[in-house]
């Protein structure tokens, strides 16, 4: 069977959409999160990066939680960290779905401590955890934040292994990758951070200096093809509508690439390899707008459709983003 993922355009689409089959899907979920009345959800949509369309119901997590991450292989999405619904208790659960087949989350493993806020990162085999708010526990001290990097096997469930530090302690960061490497920018330790970090995946080890972002910010989403990589959104006190991005193999500062819709800050972001997609957040209040963006060209955010309803505060993952060949 033929790849077209690689070559299909939207143009080709609009051009030759009698003589090619349908582009494969690649699909998105969003799960977790805080809904329009500020109660924590259970919930996974899902959704077809190819096609714009609204979300529809996937399955539930295993309990109701908020600020947690997600990663993914081509076949598993894994869902990490947070805060419970119910006892607004630090998590250390992780999850896993089969992003194939719609249904409940299973048990996966461990983080190696309880946290919220951290972000995530994956290659085909390996997802890479950074960052994030620890409880009292957490080793990574300095008012509870901490630059621990962790890593998980996405095939074999397990708990996670450390791998090393970020530059920076600091949670409400955002993170993707390439096939090789991930990246960490922003964030907040008390002041709102502007770092780039960067790790090799499949080895283990401290992150490296990459670059900055254009404005230092925290509450960001981060999504990318096998090239480049995108921060989206996030908030300086004030919620900003600013994409920035990146070019994962060359170290050096984010580039402004466009706008989002409206001033956003804590949604969640997931990618094809050639569509990078914003799910919920809050801007002037929370939403259920998901927007997109051509990764490989700049410009401003375009519609999408809708979340099954208003979300926050969640995670996302995809079968299809950058870190996978």
């Amino acid at each position: 069977m033929p790849n077209y993922q690689g070559v299909w355009s939207l143009t080709t689409q609009m051009q030759n959409a009698s003589a090619w089959p349908s582009p494969p899907a690649t699909v998105g979920l969003f799960a977790g999160g805080l809904d329009g009345s500020n109660a924590a959800v259970n919930n996974i949509d899902q959704f077809n990066i190819v096609i714009l369309s609204n979300a529809t119901d996937f399955g539930d997590l295993l309990a109701t939680k908020r600020r947690n991450t997600g990663c993914s292989s081509a076949t598993r999405g894994v869902f990490s960290a947070g805060l419970d619904g119910s006892t607004n208790a630090f998590l250390d659960v992780i999850e896993y779905v089969t992003i194939a087949s719609a249904g409940n989350a299973t048990d996966f493993g461990d983080l190696l401590y309880t946290e919220r806020n951290p972000a995530a990162c994956a290659s085909t085999t390996r997802g890479v955890i950074g960052g994030g708010y620890g409880s009292d526990e957490n080793p990574g001290g300095e008012a509870n934040r901490t630059n621990i990097i962790q890593y998980i096997t996405i095939s074999s469930a397990g708990n996670a292994t450390d791998f090393g530090d970020l530059t920076q302690k600091r949670d409400n960061l955002a993170a993707f990758g390439s096939t090789t490497r991930g990246i960490f920018s922003g964030g907040y330790d008390g002041g709102y951070r502007n770092e780039i970090d960067y790790i090799t995946i499949a080895s283990t080890g401290n992150a490296t200096d990459f670059g900055d972002l254009t404005t230092g910010r925290q509450g960001v989403s981060g999504c990318s093809s096998p090239t480049r990589g995108l921060t989206l959104g996030g908030d300086t006190g004030s919620r900003l509508n600013i994409i920035d991005y990146v070019t994962i193999a060359s170290a050096g500062n984010a580039i402004d690439f466009g706008d989002l819709l409206a001033n956003n800050h804590y949604a969640a972001a997931c990618s094809s390899h050639l569509r990078g997609v914003n799910c919920g957040g809050s801007d002037s209040s929370k939403t259920n707008v998901i927007q997109y963006v051509t990764i490989a060209s700049t410009g401003n955010a375009q519609d999408f459709g809708d979340l099954t309803a208003t979300k926050a505060y969640g995670a996302a993952c995809s079968d299809g983003h950058g870190g996978l060949s």
